[in-house]
C-alpha cells in the first residue's frame, strides 16, 4: 500500500491565475500553516505566482506516512505531491528542517526547481544537538495526555519554554479521550530528526544543478547556520553563480521575528519569467 499525498493548502492572490508555483516546507515540529501570512503578503505582490503550503511526512494532517522517515523520503514525497496535484515547483522555500529538505529534493528529483530557498537551516552533517533535539527529550519528559491546551503550556513554561514557543508547540494537540493528545509520533519526529542530523547537503550548493539558484537566508541571531558551515557558504556563493547567501536579522524563526524582510527578499528575487 502506498503512502498518502501530503496535506497541503494551495495559497493565490485573489482573482489570480498564477504562472508559477512555489512549494513552502516548515521545519520540525510544525506544519504548513506557519508560513501562511507571510506568503499571502509575498503572492499579494507577485499574484503571477502561488504556493502550496506543505505538511510534511508525520506532521501536520500528513500523518499515517510508512518508514523509514528521513529526509530523503521526506524529499521524494514532494515528487509524488507534484505528480498528484499536477502543480511541480519553479521554486522550493524550506524553513529549518524543511531547508534540507528541500536541498535534497533539488538534488534527487528529476525535475529540480529553479530556486531552493534554505530558510536558517544547514547543508552540514553533525551530531545531534540544538533547540529541536533539546524539544523532543522535554517533549517526552511530559505525560502523553493533557487536560487541556493550558495544562500542556504551563507544563512547557514550568521547564523553562518562552510562552510564545509553548503556545505554538500546543498547536499540535488534538482532542481524544476528553482531553488532548500529540497529534505526531515521537519516534517518527527522533527518525526525522536524526536523518536530518546525519544528513550531508552540500554538493547541491556548492554544485548546484544546471539552471537553478541555491538561496541561503542566514538569520543574524541564530547559530543554525554559523562558523565553518557559514564560511564554508559563503566561500561556495563567492565561487559559484547559482548560489547565494542573505543575511537577515532575527533569530531561528525569523518568519516570525522579521517577517517584512523575508517577504522583500522574496518578492525581489522570485524569478519573473
Amino acid at each position: 500500500m502506498s503512502d498518502p499525498i501530503l496535506s497541503h493548502d494551495r495559497v493565490v492572490d485573489e482573482g489570480a491565475e498564477p504562472r508559477a508555483w512555489m512549494y513552502v516546507l516548515h521545519g520540525v515540529y510544525g506544519a504548513g500553516r506557519n508560513w501562511a501570512s507571510v506568503i499571502r503578503r509575498i503572492v499579494r505582490e507577485r499574484p503571477d505566482w502561488g504556493a502550496l503550503l506543505v505538511d510534511l511526512r508525520q506532521h501536520g494532517d500528513s500523518q499515517g506516512f510508512a518508514g523509514p522517515h528521513t529526509v530523503q523520503a521526506a524529499a521524494a514525497d514532494l515528487d509524488r505531491l507534484a505528480e498528484h496535484t499536477g502543480i511541480r515547483p519553479d521554486v522550493v522555500i524550506g524553513h529549518s528542517f524543511g531547508g534540507k529538505v528541500a536541498l535534497v529534493h533539488a538534488g534527487l528529483s528529476k525535475a529540480p526547481p529553479r530556486q531552493v530557498w534554505v530558510i536558517d537551516s544547514t547543508p552540514q552533517q553533525r551530531e545531534p544537538d540544538g533547540s529541536a533535539w533539546d524539544m523532543l527529550e522535554l517533549l517526552e519528559s511530559l505525560p502523553h495526555h493533557f487536560d487541556s491546551r493550558d495544562d500542556l503550556i504551563a507544563q512547557l513554561m514550568e521547564r523553562g519554554q518562552p510562552k510564545p514557543l509553548a503556545q505554538w508547540m500546543a498547536t499540535n494537540l488534538v482532542a481524544h479521550d476528553g482531553g488532548y493528545r500529540w497529534r505526531f509520533d515521537f519516534d517518527s519526529i527522533r527518525e526525522l530528526l536524526l536523518s536530518f542530523f546525519d544528513t550531508d547537503a552540500w554538493d547541491v550548493v556548492e554544485n548546484p544543478p544546471d539552471g537553478m539558484e541555491v538561496h541561503l537566508v542566514k538569520a543574524e541571531d541564530s547559530r543554525v547556520l554559523s562558523g565553518a558551515a557559514l564560511e564554508r557558504a559563503e566561500a561556495a556563493a563567492a565561487e559559484e553563480a547559482g548560489t547565494f547567501v542573505h543575511h537577515v536579522a532575527g533569530g531561528h524563526w525569523v518568519n516570525a521575528d522579521n517577517p517584512a524582510a523575508l517577504e522583500s527578499l522574496l518578492v525581489q528575487m522570485l524569478p519573473s519569467d
